[in-house]
Parts: C-alpha cells; sequence; structure tokens
C-alpha cells in the first residue's frame, strides 16, 4: 500500500427532510448564490423547501448550469458574485451544478488574467474560493464530497478539470427523495458513473491494499444489486438512499487512498464529451472496455478478481463481459456506432489533442495519444 494523506472535510447531511438543516448551515448574515441548472428543482419541490429553510438569508439565484457546465456561463455568475459582494454559494443540483459552484468559487477569488488558467493548471494555481455547500438531486459524480470539478469551453471544445482542497464543500445534503422525479436516463448514468469511478480507483493492479479492494468491491456490488430496483421503482426508499450513497463513496476520496488509480477512461472521455457533446457516462461505459482490453495482461490480476469476487466468474474475459452485459441490462449503450460516431474519426480527434498537450494517463502512465487512438478505433 502506497504512502498517502487524507483530508475530507465536507459534512454529510443525509436523508428524508435534511433540507431544513440549511437554516442553521448557511452563514446567516453573508449574501448567498443559489445555484441552479435547468429549472428541475423549480418544478420537482426543492426549491420550494431551499427557500423555506433560507427566509432569513439574503440569496441571489442564478440559474442555468449546463450538463457539461461551461465557462462561459460561470463567468457569467462570477460576475453577479462580485457584484452582490456573494460570500457564500449554495449549489442545488447535479455533479454539473456542483462543480460549477467550485469554479465560480475559485474564480470569484482568482488573482490572475484569465479563470480558465485554474482549468489549465489543473487547479495548482487556486489559492482561495469561497465557501460552497450542495443540496444533491442527482446521484453520479461525487461532487458533493471532494474538491474535483470538470468545465467546459464552448469557443475551443475543451472539457478540463481542477482539482483543490479549498473548493470542498463544507456540507452537503443528500436527500433520497430529492431524487424520485429523475429521468430514467440520469439515474442510469449515475449508476455507470458511480461503477467507473470506483473501478478507476480499483482496476489496476494488486497493491497490498486488501481492505480498499473490499470497499471498492462492496462499492460495485451494491450498485449492481440495487441498479434494477432504482430504475423499476423510483420512489423506492431503500434502493434510491443506496445507489446515492453508494455515488458519494465511490469518490470522496477514500477508495482511492494508498492504491494506484488509473483515470484514462475519464480523460478520454471528456475528449469525446468535449468534441461530440456526450453526456459523460456515456463516454465512460464506451471508453472503459475499450482500455481493459487494450490494457488486458498488464490488469489481468485485478480483472480475475473482480470477476470472482463481484460476478462470480474466473476470467479476465468473462469479467469484462459480464460488465458491459451490466450496462447493456440497464440500458447504456457501450460503442460509438451506437451514437453514430466514427470511431477512427474519433481516434484521430482525440489522438491529436492528446499529442499536442502531451498527455499520458492510466496507472503505468502509458495511456498516451497512440494508445487512446488504438482503444477508441477498437470501440467502433
Amino acid at each position: 500500500m502506497q504512502n498517502f494523506s487524507y483530508k475530507n472535510p465536507t459534512e454529510i447531511l443525509f436523508g428524508k427532510g435534511m433540507i431544513a438543516e440549511l437554516a442553521t448551515r448557511v452563514p446567516r448574515k453573508t449574501p448567498v448564490l443559489l445555484l441552479y441548472g435547468g429549472g428541475s428543482i423549480l418544478r420537482n419541490g426543492v426549491h420550494e423547501q431551499v427557500k423555506a429553510a433560507l427566509c432569513q438569508h439574503r440569496v441571489i439565484e442564478f440559474g442555468g448550469i449546463e450538463a457539461n457546465p461551461l465557462l462561459e456561463t460561470c463567468l457569467q455568475a462570477v460576475a453577479v458574485v462580485k457584484k452582490a459582494k456573494i460570500q457564500f454559494i449554495l449549489a442545488v443540483g447535479g455533479g454539473s451544478v456542483l462543480d460549477a459552484a467550485k469554479f465560480i468559487a475559485a474564480a470569484a477569488l482568482f488573482k490572475g488574467r484569465d479563470p480558465w488558467a485554474i482549468l489549465e493548471t489543473h487547479g495548482a494555481n487556486v489559492t482561495a474560493a469561497l465557501p460552497v455547500g450542495t443540496v444533491l438531486t442527482l446521484p453520479a459524480t461525487g461532487s458533493e464530497s471532494n474538491g474535483n470539478a470538470v468545465i467546459s469551453r464552448a469557443a475551443t471544445q475543451e472539457k478540463l478539470h481542477f482539482t483543490s482542497a479549498l473548493v470542498f464543500p463544507v456540507f452537503s445534503v443528500l436527500d433520497p427523495t430529492t431524487t424520485y422525479s429523475l429521468p430514467k436516463k440520469f439515474v442510469r448514468n449515475g449508476l455507470v458513473d458511480a461503477f467507473v469511478h470506483t473501478m478507476e480507483q480499483y482496476l489496476t493492479f494488486p497493491a497490498a491494499a486488501p481492505l480498499q479492494d473490499r470497499f471498492s468491491e462492496a462499492v460495485l456490488q451494491t450498485l449492481v444489486e440495487v441498479a434494477p430496483v432504482t430504475l423499476a421503482k423510483p420512489r423506492n426508499y431503500d434502493a434510491r438512499a443506496s445507489f446515492m450513497w453508494s455515488a458519494t463513496l465511490a469518490l470522496n476520496t477514500q477508495l482511492g487512498c494508498g492504491v494506484p488509480q488509473d483515470w484514462a477512461t475519464h480523460m478520454i472521455g471528456h475528449e469525446l464529451t468535449a468534441f461530440y457533446g456526450l453526456d459523460h457516462a456515456e463516454t465512460l461505459a464506451i471508453v472503459m472496455p475499450g482500455v481493459w482490453k487494450y490494457k488486458l495482461e498488464a490488469k489481468r490480476a485485478k480483472l480475475e478478481q473482480y470477476g470472482r469476487r463481484v460476478w462470480g466468474v474466473k476470467t479476465a474475459a468473462a469479467a469484462c463481459a459480464k460488465t458491459e452485459q451490466f450496462f447493456h441490462a440497464i440500458g447504456m449503450p457501450t460503442r460509438l456506432g451506437d451514437y453514430k460516431i466514427n470511431a477512427a474519426e474519433a481516434a484521430a480527434k482525440v489522438a491529436e489533442r492528446f499529442a499536442a498537450r502531451g498527455d499520458a494517463f492510466g496507472e503505468h502512465g502509458d495511456i498516451d495519444a497512440k494508445a487512446a487512438a488504438a482503444i477508441l478505433r477498437d470501440r467502433k
């Protein structure tokens, strides 16, 4: 097991009715920016609950955060923050809204000329940020309990991430009942997102970390178990709660402590979103099986372990097949052709971008432009 440090300052407020706790968690005497997305919270009762909890606060609202949050929209919010002298950001929505809140929190106090530099340095130049709280309505990204954010720039078709301990939410409200009205596609995406987040920290090579392995396997087994239930019965509280908590644990920094991590699937997937507009989870379901096939020998030991412990199969090939079968069973395509995307074209575009940046990912740092192209060509 590798050396590591662990810090997660986010307070989790989990369960039905916990939105009311905002009254005591959001600072009373400071202006608050209420950030949200396309407006679903205005229809499902969440906005009403939030406003009731904050009836004694000065709240300024900013809606319209995209499913892949855009730099251009975030900078409009930054202007509102500065003009209104906002001192606290409350993000209400899914991971995109939460990611946007983190970027806005950092950009509002950024001393550089262009806040896009926060993404270009992956957060290395973030020295201060406004405090952020969240009310999660879409389990998926784990953004409610980590310091990560991913932002796109429409002008250049780029999608970059940054990480900073300064943008960890100070608290996050997780009420499973707020997810009851989600479309099935969003739930499907969230299940795949959490599943692949876990895999990026688990499916590498043996690292003498048996407890970490079993933490990851527990999350994977839970997602496999609850996925069909929560899709078929969206108002089943227990299934939805297990899904929500699994998605949080999948990327709250705990699973990755002391173990090698991959993340090549995510980095390739970000480029597919930037070029073709696919949902994040859709790209992950396409790319991850391709990464496994490309790195089959290097990942064989962990694939076999995963197959035995999660699916009850013996071979790496069977473990790969079971994973794609699971994705298909919950309605998630796994090929570029399913979206009418030319695999050779996608491979060339992503490879060019990897090469221009000198990117290389994976637990061995060898998923470079050439590898990314080979992986995508195989996902036609």
